[in-house]
């Protein structure tokens, strides 16, 4: 998964179907299949798919085609990742929260 996405705002089915090296109906599959994947519509009714859009279908592509996941699979193994991802978020945020706190008491020291 070395491939590069270009740094823009959004992407057409075209430039997602080139980026991810699979027809625009596959793109048009997966999003069908993988809810996460949400992109967003213009007055003609084009997909226009954000960064992280393609981001994930990248990785959707890896778990069908490499990892050779069923389309079941991809989905339980998609949200274990992101629940692996969460939870390190949580505990950075816990600690984040931790560090605010000592600061404050801190400066409540000072000011008192």
């Amino acid at each position: 998964m070395d491939l590069s996405i270009p740094d823009k705002e959004y992407f057409r089915i075209g430039e997602v179907s080139k980026i991810l090296g699979v027809d625009p109906y596959v793109v048009r599959y997966w999003e069908s299949e993988f809810k996460s994947i949400k992109p967003m519509r213009t007055k003609s009714d084009q997909r226009l798919y954000r960064k992280k859009d393609v981001q994930e279908l990248l990785i959707i592509k890896n778990l069908l085609y490499t990892d050779r996941y069923t389309i079941r699979g991809a989905k339980k193994q998609l949200l274990k990742m992101k629940g692996e991802v969460m939870q390190e978020d949580e505990v950075h945020y816990k600690d984040r929260l931790i560090e605010i706190k000592k600061g404050l008491l801190q400066l409540r020291k000072i000011v008192s």
